[in-house]
């Protein structure tokens, strides 16, 4: 057999992995290096707390020579299986050099592992669930990278598939182009004001721990009913909240509420992806400089989550969202906003941002396989 797969186990194996992709993706500009600093961390079962409830194997794949081929991480997140009563793993950070065998070699090992491990279905590419990176890119190669969605080469959906995995949800990233503020937003928003039945405000940094307790508990009610959403723990929530903080804009950050109750949320982030770039990687010796430097020019944004507790929905609040945010993007002459992701069959969210000139332009495919098949 010309790839063999091994466990990461080593701190050494550990780097590997995490380097790998730079290999892959050598001659690929569209590409962009995370931070390793921000990677080894995100792997670190005694700093992230996803680890409290999942059980998480990272495996390399070598080729006859030793080196490096191809690798995949596997979980089994007893708070999804939990809270949607199923007995699904999810594999994640799949990555391969341009030879399916490789690829082949890495689900082969997922499907024995998850066997092992009592399960009845495998999905993916969640790194490592819903509420982090996921999906696979099959349309949209040539778009700009966005930070927070994941990349990768067209072959690997012909590795996927070809495996014997299928389509089980597409997630939609739309393209807005924030000119002039829609005629349609202010129309609406002069009769929403008018009812003066909430209000907006925004992000309060100075008071961050407090304010991120807010947009928690608005986050685990709002999205309860989504598919594949799973509760975040309050922990969890700070963690990846805190590894935003230094990119937050509070003035596109806004919280609505009705007689001063907090019932939603909308965070747009700037992409900072031209930034990581540069940094290739690496904070020191040059990367913060890249970071600091290039941070005031950044002219492209990502809507990253819009959530509205159930009770509050009809109130016109997204409306308001949305033309808060369309102003300042037009405010600062932003040159492109994405709004991802969103899942293709999520109507009630996707008909208003058409009507504001949003369009599809990029997709990503979740895959499911049954593991008796």
């Amino acid at each position: 057999m010309p790839f063999t797969v091994r466990p990461v186990i080593t701190g050494r194996d550990r780097e590997a992995f995490l380097r790998l992709p730079w290999r892959i993706y050598e001659d690929d500009p569209r590409w962009t290096p995370p931070l390793l600093a921000d990677q080894r961390k995100f792997f670190d079962p005694a700093r992230n707390p996803f680890f409290d409830h999942a059980e998480v194997a990272l495996y390399l794949a070598f080729d006859s020579s030793g080196q490096p081929a191809g690798r995949i991480a596997l979980t089994v997140d007893r708070a999804h299986n939990e809270f949607h009563s199923e007995r699904t793993g999810f594999f994640g950070f799949f990555e391969s050099i341009d030879d399916p065998r490789a690829g082949h070699c890495l689900l082969d090992h997922a499907r024995q592992w998850f066997k092992g491990k009592g399960l009845a279905k495998m999905a993916g590419p969640m790194n490592l669930s819903t509420n982090h990176e996921c999906g696979l890119l099959v349309e949209g190669f040539e778009s700009l990278s966005m930070l927070g969605i994941p990349y990768n080469p067209p072959r690997y959906q012909e590795i996927l598939e070809g495996w014997g995995l299928a389509k089980s949800k597409d997630l939609l990233s739309l393209f807005l182009d924030p000119k002039v503020v829609p005629e349609y937003l202010t129309r609406a928003m002069v009769r929403i004001d008018k009812r003066k039945r909430f209000t907006l405000r925004s992000f309060r940094m100075d008071r961050f721990t407090d304010e991120l307790d807010i947009l928690w508990d608005i986050y685990n009610s709002a999205w309860e009913r989504n598919w594949g959403f799973v509760p975040m723990t309050r922990k969890e929530f700070l963690f990846a909240a805190e590894e935003m903080k230094a990119i937050v804009q509070p003035e596109f950050c806004f919280i609505a509420e009705v007689e001063g109750q907090p019932v939603g949320f909308s965070l747009t982030l700037p992409n900072i992806n031209p930034l990581l770039k540069k940094m290739n990687g690496r904070l020191f010796p040059l990367g913060w400089l890249h970071f600091l430097r290039g941070k005031k020019n950044i002219d492209s944004f990502r809507v990253i989550t819009l959530g509205i507790k159930k009770p509050f929905r009809r109130m016109g609040i997204d409306v308001a969202f949305y033309h808060a945010t369309y102003k300042r993007l037009v405010e600062i002459t932003a040159s492109l906003v994405e709004m991802s992701w969103i899942l293709e069959d999520n109507i009630p969210m996707l008909e208003p941002i058409r009507r504001i000139g949003g369009t599809v332009y990029k997709r990503h495919r979740i895959y499911e396989r049954n593991l008796n098949d």
